[in-house]
């Protein structure tokens, strides 16, 4: 990408983040326990508008076996923030996130992970690899090919995990970090264990994944399958066709599918990982503590499967909050409560 089309990017993001400067992030709903939905709506005009040029061009570069599509907005000398997205979801979760945190003097990074948008494989001869640790260390190349050497690390759903994962593997490149749903690194052996009746019933669709039926009615119905997905994670969200649609537009991805199908099935143990990854995956296996600076969030409307905060408060051994964000807030936290997410970020920052 040229500099007059990086240059271009940047002013763009750069007059949303004017608007926003002159109003502190702590008076624009607060990821305290009693943000309210209304709040956050009047800070989150994304939720109901589906323009595809929100971001402007994303910058692509070359990063370990990818080569990525990315947003980098704000300060180049700004402090950095890395934004990981989840499934089924894509970098818009962020697109009201984004501005704020300019706003504040931060430079942000927003990559599609692997399988999503304009994120693409160099070489056709790589494994299509959804397990948990190669995600993590796609943002650690991503990092390198940046000469990023230390970034606050915020996510939620997968972007979570790889998240708290990069802060167990590589807490030397994380500075802090907010993670929605808090401690979600796992492993196959956990997946092994029976769940309740009740708890089961919300993985329907890892199970249906885990077929052949699963995998080809993915691939055919994605659009429809990830609509479903996001009514039944928020509930209570609002959003319309056009913003869905934005974000859908990154699923078609040639391998989307391949990646979410292994993603789920090698939780399962369905699946085998690559035996180069092994030392990642047993170290995360024992549970490790977090030690980094922390804040993690939780939804009061959250309808994807979660555990209350108290469940994995005892992992993050460093400074830690723990925030609940009221209002009818879904799954979908930084789309549907930007302000609150933005605010947490700069909160941790000075932890």
């Amino acid at each position: 990408m040229s500099e007059e089309t990086d240059s271009q990017r940047r002013n763009f993001l750069g007059i949303a983040a004017i608007t926003l400067a002159a109003v502190p992030l702590s008076s624009m709903g607060t990821g305290v326990v009693g943000s309210s939905a209304a709040a956050m709506a009047a800070d989150s005009p994304a939720t109901k508008s589906g323009d595809v040029n929100a971001f402007g061009p994303l910058k692509q570069i070359n990063a370990g076996l990818l080569n990525v599509g990315y947003v980098d907005a704000g300060p180049a000398t700004g402090p950095v923030v890395i934004l990981l997205h989840g499934w089924p979801y894509d970098i818009h979760s962020f697109v009201d996130v984004v501005p704020l945190l300019i706003a504040k003097g931060y430079r942000v990074i927003v990559p599609h992970l692997r399988g999503y948008g304009s994120t693409h494989f160099l070489s056709s001869e790589t494994v299509r690899n959804g397990q948990q640790s190669v995600v993590a260390l796609d943002i650690i190349a991503l990092m390198d090919a940046l000469k990023i050497k230390k970034a606050i690390i915020a996510g939620f759903d997968w972007g979570a995990r790889t998240a708290d994962i990069m802060a167990v593997l590589w807490p030397e490149r994380c500075k802090a970090l907010v993670s929605v749903s808090g401690y979600l690194i796992g492993s196959q052996a956990a997946g092994k264990t029976p769940l309740p009746p009740s708890a089961e019933f919300q993985w329907w669709y890892q199970y249906y994944f885990a077929t052949e039926r699963g995998r080809v009615g993915y691939d055919k119905y994605r659009h429809d399958f990830a609509k479903l997905i996001w009514q039944l994670a928020s509930p209570k969200w609002n959003f319309d066709d056009a913003t869905f649609d934005r974000s859908a537009a990154s699923f078609e991805n040639p391998d989307h599918v391949a990646i979410v199908i292994h993603n789920y099935r090698w939780r399962l143990g369905l699946a085998e990982g690559e035996s180069k990854y092994d030392d990642y995956e047993k170290r995360l296996a024992t549970g490790p503590v977090i030690t980094i600076p922390a804040i993690t969030l939780e939804g009061d409307a959250n309808g994807a499967p979660h555990v209350d905060g108290s469940v994995y408060a005892k992992k993050f051994t460093g400074k830690y909050a723990h925030k609940v964000i009221t209002g009818g807030i879904g799954h979908n936290l930084p789309q549907e409560a930007p302000a609150a997410f933005a605010n947490a970020i700069v909160e941790v920052d000075g932890y």
